[in-house]
């Protein structure tokens, strides 16, 4: 079994944000596969899909950013999901906006969502699809993350959004290191 997570905040006023780009992959991945996010535990809405005769949880943490953790733990827990088996998809201030890159562990750098899920699982040993959505340093941090895209930048982001699907489908059949050598 594997769990797939898109970070982000619930609620209306976040959709479109820089801090909801792992929502957004979920979603338009979940519209081109026909699925919907129709069940809810733990503090989270998700589907499962079968997938070559393996489930697939696809999970949007309905807690805020830096509390995604406690919800990503229970789930991993109760399905007894290996931290191998976990993709994190997230944004990242320290890419330019659009920019893709896959990590295989590491440090939350910085990242509260990443910080918290760290401290819930116990490792930093987990996967990660990172979505850079750039950085203003006149702006503060907290406001510039709750933002919406510019229309420049959302053309990149909907590009990311796009091979973020095919990253996604290559995640269920291949291995970890091969995705880094072809999508970093």
């Amino acid at each position: 079994m594997k769990l797939i997570v898109g970070l982000g905040n619930p609620g209306k006023e976040y959709n479109n944000t820089r801090h909801n780009i792992g929502f957004m992959i979920l979603d338009n991945y979940a519209r081109v596969r026909n699925f919907n996010f129709d069940k809810e535990k733990f503090d989270g809405k998700y589907a499962e899909v079968l997938f070559n005769n393996e489930k697939i949880m696809f999970l949007k943490p309905q807690k805020y950013m830096n509390l995604s953790g406690e919800v990503i733990s229970a789930f991993a827990k109760y399905y007894k999901i290996d931290n191998k088996d976990i993709l994190i998809i997230s944004d990242d201030l320290d890419m330019e906006c659009g920019k893709i890159r896959l990590r295989e562990h590491g440090s939350s750098g910085g990242h509260n969502g990443l910080k918290n899920i760290e401290n819930h699982l116990g490792t930093q040993e987990y996967k990660r699809l990172k979505i850079g959505v750039g950085n203003n340093k006149n702006v503060d941090t907290k406001k510039y993350v709750l933002s919406k895209f510019t229309k420049e930048e959302a053309k990149k982001i909907d590009s990311s959004i796009e091979l973020s699907q095919k990253i996604i489908d290559d995640f269920l059949t291949n291995d970890f290191l091969s995705l880094m050598n072809i999508y970093n």
